[in-house]
């Protein structure tokens, strides 16, 4: 972008302010455009987008408020249009939508979407509400696949248990990338570059950092929901080793372990056909621009590479802890 003063292009400089929402102060890092002759910056509508979700996203995560993509996952697992899910809330069509499309709901509207993610809990609301004539046949069609739903949720029990052992804790916060962690999309992730790439376990661990990260660059919110810790090896996904064997066993991956000169590693291959579907075209976009940025990197030069991000010098100086995704706007790719 030029400069408005001079026609120069700007640089674009990280910077750090306190913004206010509702009456509360939140910290965010966002870029902005610098103009060095007359000492200014200058943003643009895409940067105060970013600004703004990082305030948003920090209120949801301190009054533990559903995030926009929960919104849509709870409306689609029913297979309703936004209006009908609206009018079995007891909400506005407009008011409905805009919080899909990430607008902070109130306390009251966010625990009645809440309280519709449990199926047991959303079958009465759906008894309880004028939508549909009871004993209609799109009443009986609903609740038969609320039924449905309630019954695979007590079968899959100790899976989602295993989950949750597997990424940790399932709210969305800083560490998380202000998603809610799924396992659905990370295996993906690991198919696209064992598809592309037969990666080894290493660089595997920094491409789905890159990928990760940069994603919130862009949107402020991650791609899969990881979290991430800072290892002498550079960033990796927090129990990664776990992780892909979960995913081996699944049927997604083969790991296979090779014998090299300097020691044992393991290569990652493909089992699966990747679901491009699963996919919005920017995570796309971005899954292919970390591809192209490191598919002809050694092993040593991608690690080299990760040590010089704040994300890993911060962290691994102070313990190997999780990694917060504000480190995002300061990456060197």
């Amino acid at each position: 972008m030029k400069s408005p003063i001079t026609g120069k292009e700007m640089s674009i400089e990280v910077r750090n302010m306190e913004l206010t929402f509702r009456k509360e102060s939140f910290p965010v890092s966002y870029p902005s455009f610098y103009c060095q002759d007359s000492n200014q910056y200058f943003t643009s509508t895409e940067f105060d987008t970013i600004k703004m979700k990082q305030v948003y996203n920090q209120y949801r995560d301190k009054y533990n408020l559903p995030f926009p993509e929960e919104i849509k996952e709870i409306r689609s697992k029913y297979k309703l249009s936004a209006s009908k899910m609206a009018e079995i809330l007891g909400f506005g069509i407009n008011s409905y939508r805009n919080y899909e499309n990430g607008e902070v709901p109130n306390q009251s509207n966010a625990n009645l979407i809440q309280l519709a993610n449990d199926p047991v809990k959303f079958r009465s609301l759906v008894e309880m509400s004028n939508t549909y004539e009871s004993g209609s046949k799109e009443q009986k069609e609903l609740l038969n696949r609320i039924d449905h739903l309630i019954q695979k949720k007590r079968n899959k029990r100790f899976a989602l248990i295993f989950e949750d052992y597997l990424l940790g804790d399932k709210l969305p916060d800083n560490h998380t990338g202000y998603l809610r962690p799924s396992i659905k999309k990370l295996t993906e992730m690991v198919v696209f570059f064992a598809e592309t790439m037969n990666p080894f376990v290493t660089q595997l661990n920094k491409l789905l950092f890159y990928a990760d990260f940069l994603h919130y660059k862009q949107e402020a919110v991650s791609m899969s929901g990881t979290r991430y810790r800072a290892i002498n090896m550079g960033p990796v996904p927090n129990n990664y080793n776990s992780i892909y064997d979960f995913m081996n066993t699944k049927n997604a991956i083969d790991i296979i372990e090779r014998e090299y000169d300097w020691g044992y590693s393991k290569e990652f291959k493909a089992k699966k056909d990747f679901e491009e579907n699963l996919f919005s075209d920017l995570e796309l976009e971005i899954l292919n621009k970390v591809k192209n940025r490191f598919e002809k990197m050694s092993t040593t030069e991608i690690v080299n590479f990760s040590h010089l991000e704040d994300a890993w010098i911060e962290n691994y100086e102070n313990g190997k802890s999780l990694i917060d995704y504000k480190y995002a706007f300061n990456l060197k790719i």
